[in-house]
């Protein structure tokens, strides 16, 4: 539900934004890496992969479409990220932002860039392996389950505590070199 509030600083923001130029793709994607992952904010969405396509559509005022891709199509924080990243935009002076969710293809953990697969151990989050187990046909809870490398002493002599752990995208783990529980983004 959109306030008056919010609908009048959006009406003040387009006609403000009626005698700007109209941003290049480069500054567009360069604003949509500065918006972090509201569950995992050391990374961006572009990062994850979230982001699938930028367009304008429309003639003057043209809309800014944004087509985003959520980690999973129950994410409860998919409408926390649409909301950041007209906000991002905004403040580029984009008045007409519309953010599209896109479920098809399905977001994978193979559209994680190795910067943010960094990030990710070094916040204490062990990043999904990169080589992916053909398990067509196979129960992911009956297989031998992945070793998963501690993010913390990188130790692989882990087990897995949880199949969920902080959110539903990650699995919770614990060390048995250092002892210390962790998160581990499931491959998928």
């Amino acid at each position: 539900m959109v306030t008056p509030e919010q609908q009048a600083v959006a009406a003040a923001a387009e006609a403000a934004a009626g005698d700007l130029p109209r941003p290049d793709a480069d500054a567009i994607w360069r604003v949509l890496a500065t918006v972090p992952d509201p569950e995992v904010p050391v990374v961006s969405v572009v990062e994850l992969g979230m982001i699938r396509a930028i367009g304008w559509e429309g003639d003057e005022p043209a809309t800014l479409v944004v087509r985003v891709t959520p980690t999973y199509s129950g994410c409860p924080a998919t409408e926390a990220i649409a909301e950041d990243i007209r906000a991002a935009l905004g403040r580029l002076g984009v008045a007409r932002v519309r953010v599209d969710i896109v479920l098809a293809p399905a977001w994978t953990t193979d559209w994680i860039g190795e910067a943010a697969r960094e990030k990710l151990r070094a916040f204490g989050i062990a990043p999904p392996a990169a080589a992916r187990i053909d398990v067509s046909g196979i129960s992911p809870l009956r297989r031998p389950a992945d070793a998963v490398a501690c993010p913390r002493c990188g130790s692989t002599s882990t087990v897995r505590v949880s199949q969920f752990g902080s959110t539903a995208c990650k699995a919770q783990y614990r060390c048995q070199g250092c002892r210390e529980p962790f998160d581990y983004f499931k491959p998928h």
